[in-house]
This record gives C-alpha cells, sequence and structure tokens, in this order.
C-alpha cells in the first residue's frame, strides 16, 4: 500500500479541531496509542497498541524529508508478523506514546497527535488507489497545509521515533 505524507509541527489544538470541522472532515476518535519501534536494516517497523484492539504492525519505507513524500507500507497482524520476523522477540529500539486525534476528509487522514515528551503534531496521510493517484494525493495535500498554514510549525523530515531519538541525545539544558 501507498500514502502520501506531510507531518508537521501543530500551533494550536483547538483550533485545528475547528478547520477538521470547518472543512467538514469526519471525526472518527481519539486514542491512546504506544508504538513500539525496532530497527531494521531495511525500513521501519512498529508495533501499535491501542486498548482494546488487537496490537498491529505496521512495517514502512520512507524518505526522510520535511516535505509531502511517498511512504509504501504493508500492516501485519502478530500472528503474521512472527511468521515474518520470526518467533524470537525482536530488539527494541524505542517507545512512543501519544493520542492521537482521527479526522477523515475524503482520502486523506489527519492525525492531530499530542506525543509524549515532544509535543503537538499535525498529520496527514493521502491514501494512493485507482481512484487517487499520486498527483491527487499531492494536490490533497497542498490544499490541507494551506487551509491549515497558520496552525502549522516546522515540517517534520523523519518519525516521531526519530524526535524522540534526537531529544533523548540532546545534553539537558542546566
Amino acid at each position: 500500500m501507498q500514502n502520501i505524507e506531510f507531518k508537521a509541527e501543530l500551533r494550536d489544538l483547538t483550533l485545528a479541531r475547528a478547520r477538521c470541522q470547518a472543512l467538514d472532515a469526519t471525526f472518527v476518535r481519539i486514542s491512546e496509542q504506544r508504538d513500539t519501534c525496532y530497527r531494521l536494516p531495511d525500513g521501519r517497523l512498529k508495533k501499535r497498541e491501542v486498548p482494546g484492539e488487537a496490537a498491529e504492525w505496521i512495517f514502512y519505507h520512507r524518505s526522510d524529508r520535511p516535505v509531502p513524500r511517498m511512504s509504501h507500507f504493508m500492516l501485519y497482524s502478530d500472528e503474521q508478523a512472527r511468521t515474518r520476523w520470526g518467533a524470537l522477540p525482536l530488539r527494541e529500539w524505542l517507545v512512543v506514546r501519544k493520542v492521537r486525534e482521527l479526522w477523515v476528509l475524503g482520502n486523506v487522514r489527519m492525525h492531530l497527535d499530542q506525543v509524549e515528551n515532544l509535543g503537538l503534531f499535525i498529520e496527514f496521510e493521502a491514501q494512493v488507489s485507482r481512484k487517487h493517484d499520486v498527483k491527487t494525493c499531492h494536490e490533497r495535500i497542498a490544499s490541507l497545509r494551506e487551509s491549515f498554514g497558520p496552525i502549522l510549525g516546522e515540517s517534520i523530515a523523519g518519525s516521531y521515533a526519530d524526535l524522540l531519538d534526537q531529544a533523548q541525545r540532546e545534553p539537558a539544558d542546566e
């Protein structure tokens, strides 16, 4: 599967919700998510756990650039992940905890994320399909970036795990 993704800091959660409503996006849910991230030689892997739901493994390839970019991904159940990566436990890299508010507008998922120890972020994911080709997905993301413009902060090149890893490596201010 493929999608076009864009992630940025979010300046105001209340205004982001209001913008979603003004665009007639559909509110889906708020969920607490725990993503256990693993380092792999090829690609990225995380196990997503949400209370009351089956765990989901997400394996993906995506460049680290602060612009809308293509992501190739596969979703696996626990059983499928064991078949793919073996029964022995993988070596954990780090854990990202967040509260995610999910809104949907057409083929675009909008995530309003409150990430523990990092802050507020927004992510747009436009699902590529026969009906929505790559060009159309980029156009949808561009339109949303313009619409949310005043409440977007810096664009984010990597993953939350990358940001958390960087934050943990930086010396604490004294």
